[in-house]
């Protein structure tokens, strides 16, 4: 069976997913004018411990992990990374998946300042060629 399918199924169903061992994959195109934004909070702005994020995209469509529909994805968020995740294998476990397609989530956070970015996936949690990312945002958490 293919292993990058099986990482999508997994996905959607809710089970946990491992770069670890996986190998490099093909990267699915991304439209030229997708981009990828976090709606909120803002940056530079002061949150409470446990706030929400919401996921922001333009130019493709959202759509569950698995689903094989040109020009969509789903996201993954980064909190607290210094590098993106490799270009070439499915996300693993250093990442927030969204392979449901959800668009936004509660975040609780120690207090201190943080930074946020999302990064779009493919169907198989590959980034996207070329990369959807937002900008990498930093917030306060009191």
């Amino acid at each position: 069976m293919n292993k990058a399918w099986m990482i999508g199924a997994i996905a959607l169903l809710g089970g946990p997913v491992l770069a670890t061992t996986a190998q490099a994959v093909e990267r699915t195109e991304a439209s030229e004018q997708a981009q990828a934004y976090i709606i909120s909070p803002q940056n530079g702005e002061v949150v409470g411990k446990t706030f929400k994020v919401k996921f922001g995209l333009s130019g493709m469509g959202v759509a569950p992990a698995g689903v094989d529909v040109k020009n969509t994805g789903h996201h993954h968020l980064l909190v607290d990374k210094d590098e993106l995740p490799a270009m070439d294998k499915p996300m693993g476990g250093d990442v927030t998946h969204f392979g449901g397609g959800q668009t936004e989530t509660t975040v609780t956070l120690e207090p201190g300042e943080h930074t946020l970015q999302i990064i779009l996936g493919d169907k198989n949690h590959v980034p996207h060629n070329p990369a959807v990312v937002s900008e990498k945002i930093t917030i306060t958490v009191k």
